[in-house]
C-alpha cells in the first residue's frame, strides 16, 4: 500500500476527546497491552498528531503520529501498527516467519507467498482469515512488514502450503516507514535462530559474510530445498510485478487512442474557425467529453500524457495539428487549427457520436435513455367535503381528477337545482355547500358563489396529491405536492461557493450518476452527502457556482423545465427580477445579471418549442 509515495492531505494536533477514544480503539483491538503500554503509546501530556493522507491508489488513510514516527494508520475504521510500534512490542500480532531476500520483494509492493513462510517447530500461528498479523525474516525476531492473513491456518496447512499467505499492507523500507524517523529494526534473534547461530540484520558489516554461510547452513539443514522455494517466491513476485505493469501500460495505451480519436472528433465536427482563439479547458469540457463514445470515459489522468497542456503540445509539436499559446498568464488557448493537416482530414466520425442528446443516465451499457415523469395533480376527498360527494358514492380519501371534481360540483348543483334564476353565472348556497365550503364568519354573508369560486373553493378544500407516472413502471400516487429538484449556492469558508443539488431521487435520477456527469461537465469536485432529517436522501455537493451546467444538464437532457424549482414560473420569476434589479449595489448587479443570462437562454429554448 506504502510502496509508492502517498498524498498529505492535513496534519493536525489530535483533540483530547479523540485521544481517549484512539486510546479505547488501541486497547480494543490489541487487548495484550496493559495500561502503561497504552499511556506509553498514547501519553496524556505529549503532542499527538492525526496526518490524513491519500496513498497512490487513492485510499484514504489516517496517521497517528508521535515524536515524528507514525504509531498506527487506520484503513477502513480498522487501526494496524506501524514497524515503530511493533518493534517495541514484537509479540503484539502473530508472526510468519520468512527469508531474508523475500523482504525486497515485499518493500516493491508484494505479499507473502505461503512457499516463502518458515514453519517453526511450533507450528504456524493460529490465524483466521482477515486477522493483522505481521511478518519477520529468519534471522530476526523484530517484525518487517504488518498484513492480514488471506487465509486460515487451517487453510494454509490443507492447501500444502501454496498460494497467497499475508496480504501486506505495510513494510521496513516504505514511504510510511520513511515517513517517519527512518531507524533500522533492532536486533532480536529468536530461540530457534540463536541456538543455530544465525543473527537478525542488525549484525556488524564484517559479520555479514559469516552470517550468510550459516543462513545458507540452516536452510539446507532444515528445510533442504528451502532455497529453490525462495527463488520460485522470487520469480513469482517478478512475474506479478511485470504483469500489474503490462496492463497499466496497456491501459494507458487504450487512454491515449481514445483523446486522439476524440481530439480529432472535436476539430473535425464541434470547434468552428469562428470560436477562436478558444480556452484549452473550454474545448476540454465542451468539445473533448462530447465527443467520447457511449460507455466509455475520457480521462486524461489515465493516459500517458496525464495533463491536457502536455497533450496539446504533443499534438503541435510531433503533428502540426493545432497552435497553443499563452494569451494571459498561465492560461492556455487554442489560437490555431491547420483544418487542411492530412490526419485531421482523413479522421473519419464514427456513425454512433450522438453523445451531446444522450442523457446523464445513459452512460452504462445497456441502460435505457432516461425519460421524465408524466405528473399529474389529483384531488383526495377530506372528512368535510365528503356530504358533497356522498350522493357520487365518492367517500373520503377517494382520489379524483380536478376535472372529475368540477363534473360531481356541477351534477350536484344541477339535481339539487341551486343554479341561480335571475344569473345563471352564481350558484345559490344550501346549508350542504355552506358547511363544506364556507368560514363560520361568512355564514350569514354569503348567499350564493360564482361558478369559478364555487370550484376553486371546493378544490382548496380538497387534499392535494400527484401522480407521477415513469415509463414502464405502475403509477405512483402520493399526497402533498411533488417537490421540486432544488438547486441552489451555498458558501464554504471566505470565499468558496459550492452548488447543492436536492430530490434528485423524486425523479428517479441517481445522484451519484449526476454528480459524475457534472464532475466531468465542469472538471470540478462533486460529493454526495445526506440532507438532514431526511431518511434516504443525498443531495449532490459541486464545487464552484455551477447553476447553469446544472439547468444546462436537466433542462437540455432530461426536459425537467416544470420540476426545477424556479423554472416553472419563469417569467413571473423575471418580471419581479427586473423589478428589483435597479435597487441592487453594483456587486449584486453583476451577479444577478450573469443568472438573467441562463433565464434569458432558457425562454428561448422554450419559445422555440412552442413553435415546433
Amino acid at each position: 500500500m506504502f510502496a509508492k509515495p502517498f498524498r498529505v492531505k492535513s496534519n493536525t494536533v489530535i483533540k483530547g476527546s479523540d485521544r481517549r477514544k484512539l486510546k479505547a480503539d488501541i486497547s480494543a483491538a490489541f487487548p495484550s497491552l496493559s495500561a502503561d503500554e497504552l499511556s506509553e503509546l498514547v501519553p496524556n501530556k505529549e503532542e499527538l498528531n492525526v496526518v490524513k493522507i491519500y496513498a497512490h491508489k487513492g485510499d484514504a488513510v489516517t496517521l497517528y503520529v508521535l515524536h515524528k514516527n507514525p504509531l498506527f494508520f487506520e484503513l477502513e475504521k480498522r487501526l494496524y501498527p506501524t514497524v515503530y510500534v511493533l518493534w517495541r512490542y514484537p509479540a503484539l500480532l502473530p508472526t510468519f516467519r520468512t527469508w531474508p531476500p523475500v523482504l525486497q520483494k515485499m518493500i516493491g509492493g508484494a505479499d507473502l507467498m505461503l512457499p516463502g513462510v518458515v514453519v517453526p517447530s511450533s507450528g504456524l500461528p493460529d490465524v483466521k482469515q482477515g486477522d493483522c498479523c505481521a511478518v519477520t525474516v529468519v534471522s530476526n525476531r523484530a517484525p518487517v512488514a504488518v498484513g492480514t492473513a488471506a487465509v486460515s491456518s487451517a487453510e494454509m496447512h490443507s492447501s500444502g502450503m501454496k498460494g497467497r499467505g499475508v496480504c501486506v499492507l505495510h513494510t521496513y523500507m516504505d514511504n510510511l516507514w520513511a515517513f517517519g524517523d527512518k531507524s533500522g529494526p533492532p536486533s532480536l534473534p529468536d530461540a530457534e535462530s540463536e541456538g543455530q547461530g544465525v543473527y537478525g540484520d542488525g549484525c556488524e558489516a564484517d559479520e555479514e559474510e559469516e552470517e550468510k554461510e550459516e543462513v545458507e547452513k540452516c536452510v539446507e539443514e532444515e528445510w533442504g530445498s528451502g532455497k529453490t522455494v525462495t527463488d520460485q517466491v522470487c520469480s513469482g513476485t517478478e512475474e506479478l510485478s511485470l504483469a500489474e505493469q503490462e496492463e497499466e501500460k496497456g491501459e494507458k495505451e487504450i487512454m491515449d487512442t481514445l483523446l486522439v480519436q476524440c481530439f480529432l472528433h472535436a476539430l473535425k465536427s464541434k470547434v468552428k474557425k469562428s470560436e477562436l482563439p478558444l480556452l484549452t479547458s473550454t474545448f476540454l469540457r465542451n468539445h473533448m467529453f462530447s465527443c467520447c463514445p457511449s460507455g466509455k470515459q475520457l480521462d486524461i489522468k489515465k493516459s500517458s500524457y496525464k495533463k491536457l497542456s502536455k497533450f496539446l503540445h504533443t499534438m503541435q509539436q510531433q503533428h502540426n495539428l493545432v497552435r497553443v499559446k499563452e494569451l494571459t498568464k498561465g492560461v492556455e488557448s487554442i489560437v490555431e487549427v491547420d483544418w487542411k493537416n492530412p490526419e485531421l482530414r482523413s479522421f473519419s466520425v464514427p456513425e454512433e457520436m450522438d453523445s451531446e442528446a444522450a442523457p446523464v443516465q445513459d452512460e452504462g451499457e445497456g441502460q435505457t435513455p432516461y425519460h421524465p415523469p408524466e405528473i399529474t395533480t389529483l384531488y383526495s376527498v377530506s372528512a368535510r367535503l365528503e356530504p358533497l360527494f356522498l350522493d357520487a358514492n365518492k367517500r373520503k380519501g377517494t382520489i379524483l381528477q380536478p376535472a372529475e371534481v368540477r363534473s360531481i360540483v356541477t351534477e350536484y348543483v344541477k339535481k339539487n337545482e341551486l343554479v341561480d334564476e335571475n344569473n345563471k353565472n352564481y350558484v345559490t348556497i344550501n346549508p350542504t355547500l355552506c358547511d363544506c365550503l364556507l368560514e363560520k364568519s361568512e355564514y350569514q354573508e354569503i348567499e350564493s358563489l360564482k361558478w369559478d369560486d364555487l370550484f376553486s373553493r371546493t378544490l382548496g378544500r380538497m387534499q392535494e396529491c400527484y401522480q407521477a407516472v415513469f415509463p414502464g413502471q405502475a403509477p405512483i400516487i402520493k399526497k402533498g405536492h411533488i417537490e421540486p429538484i432544488d438547486i441552489s449556492v451555498a458558501s464554504r469558508g471566505s470565499n468558496k461557493k459550492v452548488t447543492l443539488i436536492k430530490n434528485l431521487e423524486v425523479y428517479h435520477l441517481d445522484p451519484a450518476v449526476v454528480a459524475t456527469a457534472l464532475q466531468h461537465r465542469v472538471q470540478a469536485s462533486s460529493v454526495l452527502q445526506p440532507i438532514p432529517g431526511a431518511k434516504d436522501k443525498v443531495m449532490v455537493q459541486i464545487q464552484g457556482n455551477q447553476i447553469h451546467q446544472v439547468g444546462s444538464l436537466l433542462l437540455g437532457n432530461h426536459d425537467l423545465t416544470k420540476h426545477v424549482f424556479g423554472m416553472q414560473h419563469l417569467k413571473t420569476t423575471l418580471r419581479k427580477f427586473l423589478q428589483i434589479l435597479h435597487k441592487c449595489s453594483l456587486g449584486l448587479k453583476c451577479e444577478l445579471i450573469s443568472f438573467l443570462g441562463f433565464f434569458f437562454r432558457q425562454l428561448t429554448v422554450e419559445k422555440h418549442q412552442e413553435k415546433s
